[in-house]
């Protein structure tokens, strides 16, 4: 249990602290959101016609037959997805406890995973942490690239996240419960 405990805890720290570099000072993220030279235009526009937080897909109609009416009419034409919020807020703590707590769950459910047949050699728990983040890279970010054409550099650092923090994760998780 104390193996369990102490090889979760490092796990989570060194996902988080992957997350962390990868978005603050290692660049990986820095092409994930274009630039546009227009955005206070757009932001007064949007600002004046929403009137609640929310993820709008552009465009749009309120009824099923609507929709069905406007997308025959769509094919070739431009269309946006707007994720919008009322007020900016840069406080970072409570993001920051609930990623944590995150990475904190997944990797204790990656050690049970891996335990289940006995404890696993190094390799295989790197190869069973990279498939963890596989997993998730395809679930999520790259479900949105197939569903809602989220471009290339978009999810580009979502996917070497996956392989890298696990990658470690999985490294220190083999070496930790391998301990004797």
């Amino acid at each position: 249990m104390k193996k369990w405990v102490i090889g979760s805890l490092v796990g989570a720290i060194i996902v988080f602290v992957w997350q962390a570099a990868s978005w603050m000072f290692l660049g990986i993220h820095d092409n994930s959101f274009k630039y546009l030279p227009a955005q206070q235009e757009v932001l007064d526009v949007l600002s004046s016609k929403i009137t609640e937080d929310g993820h709008y897909m552009l465009p749009s109609a309120p009824t099923e037959k609507e929709r069905q009416e406007m997308m025959e009419g769509m094919e070739g034409k431009p269309w946006a997805s707007v994720i919008y919020h009322k007020s900016f807020s840069s406080s970072m703590v409570m993001p920051m406890i609930r990623g944590f707590l995150v990475d904190l769950f997944l990797v204790i459910s990656l050690i049970y995973i891996l335990t289940r047949g006995g404890v696993p050699i190094t390799r295989r728990a790197f190869a069973g942490a990279v498939a963890v983040g596989l997993f998730t890279f395809l679930w999520g970010p790259y479900s949105g690239h197939i569903w809602f054409e989220l471009p290339w550099h978009m999810i580009t650092g979502d996917l070497i996240d996956a392989i890298a923090a696990w990658g470690l994760c999985g490294l220190w998780v083999g070496w930790w419960l391998n301990r004797k």
